[in-house]
């Protein structure tokens, strides 16, 4: 154990931070849009040589000094940080690292989930936590079967031909829409079972509780979905980091790369064979993310299938818009956007915390 001093940085030090990003691009790194929490280790000068950060149960932005390397001190910040997280209740701790460093983690008790090709290797502290979430998956899949094996459907795009192949769907439904029900009802007639994934990360402005209670609502009555949250191996682009990448086009091809290879692992878990998307007209990164699962799905014996969006008033219904007619307070005109279900919510009582967050929201558009 060094002599130096470990403490937090709050973020609106912008001293301290300057110092922190000092560090972080004299490492060939910077400081991440997503942090709740920062350390730095101090020298008697004053000067900044080890820092870290954590997200949620994330840990991020790891460094030390080339001056400072070979003393210990990254394994003096890790445990900084892992203690903080304990002290949130957070047990199960996840980290990104570059290729070069992934060995380093090992050694202090971190495990390789996944990597992709040479840009990063995605870690956790726990040797079963992947392989227990796909027994999970499949635990939750079997008990859903009995009733689920009597709902085969017919395949849309050639009528009287039942498919009997299980799919995927992933989503966010922030706020479920009628867009997102359409997708749901598309994906569910071409196949027997659909596995629809709801993104469970809370960094939105409704909170995961809602944004599955109004998905749960608003796919009830198409009887072959299987409703999964999608745990910590499901990442949101939202917070996938960004730390150790050069440029955002390279964000997004890492996160779809992940998000690819994981995906692979849980569609064989759930002799899943197919997996299907909603087309997104006006998006850059969803653009990149559907290329990308197009040319490396069917690689690996999955199908991928894009569907048109759903329009309303001549343009493609979105979550971004609905957002925005709730903070305008219009809700006359989210009649043609979202179900039944999702209107009587936000029309009720229960709605009032959400929508005064929304009502307070400098942008709503792009969460």
């Amino acid at each position: 154990m060094s002599d130096y001093i470990i403490s937090q940085i709050h973020f609106t030090d912008r001293c301290a931070l300057a110092k922190v990003d000092a560090l972080l691009v004299q490492e060939g790194l910077r400081r991440d849009a997503n942090l709740d929490y920062t350390c730095a280790m101090y020298d008697s000068r004053g000067c900044v040589i080890a820092t870290g950060s954590c997200f949620g149960n994330t840990l991020r932005c790891l460094a030390v000094s080339k001056s400072h390397q070979g003393e210990g001190l990254l394994n003096e910040i890790l445990t900084h940080l892992m203690d903080v997280q304990y002290e949130r209740g957070n047990i199960r701790l996840f980290l990104y690292t570059k290729i070069n460093s992934a060995k380093f983690f090992e050694d202090l008790g971190f495990y390789e989930i996944a990597r992709v090709d040479d840009a990063l290797v995605f870690m956790e502290n726990r040797k079963t936590g992947f392989a227990d979430y796909l027994k999970g998956l499949v635990k939750a899949a079997d008990d859903a079967l009995p009733a689920q094996a009597l709902c085969a459907k017919t395949d849309v795009s050639r009528p009287g031909k039942a498919s009997g192949k299980s799919a995927a769907l992933v989503m966010n439904a922030n706020p479920f829409t009628l867009g997102h029900q359409y997708l749901v009802e598309r994906a569910a007639s071409c196949c027997r079972i659909l596995h629809l994934f709801i993104l469970n990360e809370d960094t939105g402005l409704i909170p995961f509780s809602i944004r599955k209670k109004l998905v749960l609502a608003g796919v009830s009555h198409v009887p072959n979905v299987i409703c999964h949250d999608s745990g910590p191996y499901i990442i949101s682009g939202a917070t996938f980091p960004s730390y150790f990448l050069k440029d955002e086009d390279m964000v997004i091809k890492s996160h779809a790369g992940l998000d690819i290879t994981l995906f692979i692992q849980i569609a064989k878990a759930l002799s899943v064979t197919s997996r299907f998307a909603g087309d997104e007209p006006y998006s850059h990164v969803t653009r990149i993310y559907n290329q990308i699962m197009a040319e490396r799905l069917p690689a690996a014996g999955i199908d991928f299938t894009i569907f048109p969006r759903k329009e309303a008033d001549g343009s493609p219904i979105s979550a971004s818009k609905v957002r925005q007619y709730l903070k305008e307070k219009n809700f006359d005109a989210l009649d043609r956007l979202v179900p039944p279900s999702t209107l009587d919510y936000f029309k009720s009582d229960a709605a009032a915390p959400v929508l005064e967050r929304i009502y307070h929201a400098e942008d709503v558009v792009h969460y």
